[in-house]
């Protein structure tokens, strides 16, 4: 199958319950916690306590339907609108935020966290306050000048996109398209979190291949300068999983603010 051929994630049918267990859950044979998942955690936990990234409303556009990037976030952040363009994404995290049987077990990206910190009590209670954190779950159109139309969306103080434009980019002008369109959320001097796999051509979830558009550090860097953004923290790892699932080289995780 040549990349022509690879499904686009938002444009085609994806199975959101079996992206999970192939990229971030608890199984032996789940490869990739350390990029999926302490790597964001670790990140996460540093730019919020660390960078002061705080404030009323987080707005997350990210692939699938994952939380554990949101742990953190729901310590700094009152409000946190999660927006899904997949009705399926929408369905499965609905699950998890509604505590309902048959939900996805997120307690190994807990413990992830506990470990990180020297008090771990206070996590006892993480799942029930980032459910309380996740006010509204709504699905966006990327065409529409206003995605979410016809609601209209508080503006925020931190926008965070996980690995989604990765998957919704076909080239370097579609990245800076919809980034520009992700930034329109922001309140003057918002910050922007985006975590992306670099080089990436194509993932797997069963029996699909979904296309990835191929970027390095450098491109990221100057289409974040290029839309007047200014970068506070960034740190690349290269890839530690060994996998046929998908072909990324590494992981990059930065952390910007708008020039007001």
């Amino acid at each position: 199958m040549d990349s022509s051929t690879h499904k686009l994630y938002h444009e085609h049918d994806f199975d959101s319950r079996q992206f999970l267990e192939n990229y971030f859950s608890d199984k032996p044979d789940m490869v990739f916690g350390d990029d999926s998942l302490t790597f964001l955690i670790e990140n996460f936990r540093h730019v919020f306590t660390v960078g002061h990234i705080n404030g009323d409303i987080l707005i997350d556009l990210s692939i699938g339907s994952f939380v554990h990037h949101l742990y953190s976030a729901c310590e700094f952040f009152k409000n946190i609108i999660v927006l899904k363009v997949n009705n399926r994404c929408i369905m499965e995290l609905k699950r998890w935020v509604d505590d309902r049987t048959g939900a996805f077990y997120w307690g190994h990206t807990s413990t992830i966290l506990q470990e990180k910190e020297e008090n771990s009590d206070q996590f006892e209670d993480q799942n029930a306050k980032l459910r309380s954190a996740i006010q509204h779950i709504v699905k966006y159109d990327l065409e529409k000048e206003n995605m979410t139309d016809p609601l209209v969306l508080p503006l925020a103080d931190c926008v965070l996109s996980a690995w989604l434009l990765d998957v919704i980019s076909k080239d370097q002008d579609d990245y800076i398209r919809y980034f520009r369109k992700f930034s329109r959320l922001l309140k003057p001097g918002g910050h922007v979190i985006l975590i992306g796999v670099l080089n990436i051509t194509y993932f797997t979830v069963g029996k699909d291949k979904f296309q990835g558009f191929p970027y390095d550090e450098d491109f990221v860097r100057k289409a974040l300068a290029g839309e007047g953004f200014i970068i506070d923290y960034c740190k690349v790892q290269e890839r530690t999983a060994v996998s046929d699932l998908i072909d990324y080289k590494a992981v990059i995780f930065i952390a910007a603010h708008k020039e007001k």
